[in-house]
């Protein structure tokens, strides 16, 4: 099925099942909580008796807010919900928020990845262009750092965790004109100011793809109780895309958009799922192979072991012996 056809498939003919999956007991983050999927995310898992969330936010007064619309269409009490501070495009950030679930949390269940960005013009976060930094390079970091409280909820509690990644199917339409850069130059031509294109979140999601699918078989789920896997909710209704604001796309949004509520069912299910979704791209909350764009093939097999190589020296230079953890 082409991208198109599987565009018109998902957005008006199917749509993701209603999450039914117990959360009870269960602590789970979930960054960018505080609009669009992550917020419908939040509101999902409290009504699933959730023990405990926590909404990881840039702005903690948006966090807020955020807490007390979920607690009047839930009921859910505030206390089970709290607001800790992350900021996905500051590697200080990411790295202060992973030490204090490790030093402060008496246990995480599931971790969902959703913070992202689209970029109309260039900024820069870091040493990338902020598409990248939050939305590749900060994601890996927090994995790596966060991928051992999860294994030792596993461990201590004898359940299986979750690492869950908000992708997309816009993978499939990556140019990613910068894979021609010469070896090891990757990460540095994506942050050339001069290579900014509308092709940018498109590539971004390729990059995460590849990252979790190494990850993933970095960590194998039987021998640490972690399912590590990605998901794609479709587009949705939300502030995502809010630079790009115009009448044009707010028509083209209102008639084309999934409600976010609806598209969230993919992060609820794709951190409750089970074993075999281990390493797997989830669309619609059905396993399927990704096979298309430059993940196809040996040449898709061999781009992705260079992102993977390339961004673990990019980590090791963030934060010493982070990816041999």
């Amino acid at each position: 099925m082409s991208l198109l056809a599987g565009f018109i498939y998902r957005q008006f003919i199917h749509e993701p099942p209603v999450p039914t999956e117990s959360y009870e007991g269960r602590t789970v983050i979930v960054t960018g909580a505080n609009q669009g999927l992550g917020l419908e995310a939040v509101r999902w898992m409290v009504k699933l008796k959730a023990s405990r969330v926590i909404l990881a936010c840039r702005s903690l007064e948006k966090g807020e807010a955020a807490i007390a619309d979920i607690c009047s269409t839930t009921r859910c009490p505030p206390e089970k919900l709290a607001v800790w501070r992350l900021d996905m495009a500051s590697y200080a950030s990411v790295q202060a928020f992973a030490d204090k679930v490790n030093s402060e949390l008496p246990r995480l269940d599931a971790i969902v990845l959703n913070a992202g960005v689209i970029r109309r013009t260039f900024h820069l976060a870091e040493d990338n262009e902020e598409t990248i930094t939050t939305n590749v390079v900060s994601l890996a970091l927090l994995a790596f750092l966060i991928h051992p409280k999860l294994r030792e909820t596993h461990a201590k509690f004898g359940v299986t965790t979750h690492l869950t990644v908000t992708g997309s199917e816009l993978y499939e339409s990556a140019s990613f004109r910068e894979r021609k850069a010469p070896p090891g130059k990757l990460f540095e031509r994506l942050a050339d100011k001069n290579t900014l294109s509308m092709d940018r979140y498109d590539t971004s999601k390729l990059l995460v793809l590849f990252f979790i699918r190494e990850f993933a078989t970095l960590y194998p789920v039987d021998s640490t109780g972690v399912v590590i896997n990605i998901v794609a909710p479709g587009f949705c209704g939300s502030q995502l895309g809010r630079e790009w604001d115009s009448r044009a796309a707010r028509a083209a949004t209102k008639a084309l958009a999934r409600p976010a509520e609806v598209g969230a069912r993919t992060l609820v299910y794709g951190a409750s799922a089970s074993k075999d979704t281990h390493g797997q791209y989830l669309p619609d909350c059905k396993i399927t192979q990704p096979n298309r764009g430059l993940a196809k093939g040996k040449a898709g097999e061999e781009l992705q072991k260079r992102v993977w190589t390339e961004l673990k020296t990019k980590l090791e230079t963030i934060r010493p012996g982070v990816t041999m953890a």
